[in-house]
């Protein structure tokens, strides 16, 4: 009975080290949710370097500004790629969400892409321009076209400004509001449009197609594009991994030579 038991006791002893070399072997696996792009093209630069480190790369794509914080803050994913940190802090704010950058990897510039009209000088009083209806995004948008002298905003105007802040409007241009990924399909239907870069780079618009940009020196730091996490994964080995191998040169690199100024390395 006795050698039984312990034959028993031996066989389970090597089942159990062999369960755990296969799971060693198996290493971890970070899921991160990102639009399109750049962001999941940039992710799918780093998977190979993170399969090295014993690390999988699976890329979630989302195609609008909420699913990707909402599955981060549910467990869903373990971190995302697709906002920039002002808008981050303002959904936490709205939401009341528990998300944290990890890092800083680019900056989009926003710019104003031509319509019906093919440039600032051909804008006629009361012509439509399409901005984001997000937030941030907005206020940002509004702050493109003050820069070029189509309105002036409210003094007290902050970072989350709408149209009804906007002071002065002389020539009577429509402000119209659309969900951010509408503006590229939505851009023929009126003069001109303030897309966000992910969405441009998405449908094929270029940065030599934009007839305005914001300043990137002003925007650059609020508008950063970070990884963000859950609050408390920051130290998951997976997660400090993930954000070394986004900001390695080799990223930089491949931001660069792809995009050229439409989106720009932030490290």
């Amino acid at each position: 009975m006795k050698k039984l038991t312990c034959a028993l006791l031996t066989a389970i002893l090597a089942l159990g080290l062999l369960a755990g070399c296969g799971k060693k072997d198996e290493g971890l696996t970070v899921k991160v949710g990102a639009s399109p792009a750049p962001h999941a093209e940039i992710l799918a630069v780093v998977k190979e370097e993170l399969a090295k480190q014993n690390v999988n790369l699976e890329i979630v794509e989302f195609n609008d500004y909420v699913l990707p914080n909402t599955s981060l803050e549910d467990g869903s994913i373990d971190a995302n790629y697709f906002q920039h940190i002002t808008y981050l802090n303002d959904f936490n704010d709205q939401n009341g969400t528990h998300l944290a950058s990890v890092a800083e990897i680019h900056y989009e510039p926003l710019a104003i892409y031509p319509g019906k009209a093919a440039s600032l000088a051909e804008l006629k009083d009361g012509d439509q321009i399409a901005v984001p209806n997000d937030g941030t995004n907005e206020a940002r948008a509004l702050r493109l076209l003050e820069a070029n002298g189509l309105i002036t905003l409210r003094e007290d105007a902050g970072l989350a400004a709408t149209k009804d802040d906007i002071d002065e409007n002389p020539h009577n241009y429509e402000i119209v509001e659309l969900e951010a990924s509408q503006l590229p399909a939505r851009r023929q239907d009126v003069a001109l449009a303030v897309i966000n870069g992910n969405y441009a780079l998405s449908t094929g618009l270029t940065s030599d197609e934009a007839v305005a940009f914001e300043d990137a020196a002003q925007a650059a730091a609020p508008f950063v594009n970070v990884l963000a996490v859950k609050d408390g994964s920051q130290d998951r080995p997976e997660i400090k991994a993930l954000a070394e191998a986004l900001t390695s040169e080799a990223v930089k690199t491949y931001i660069t030579e792809t995009y050229g100024d439409a989106v720009v390395p932030a490290f």
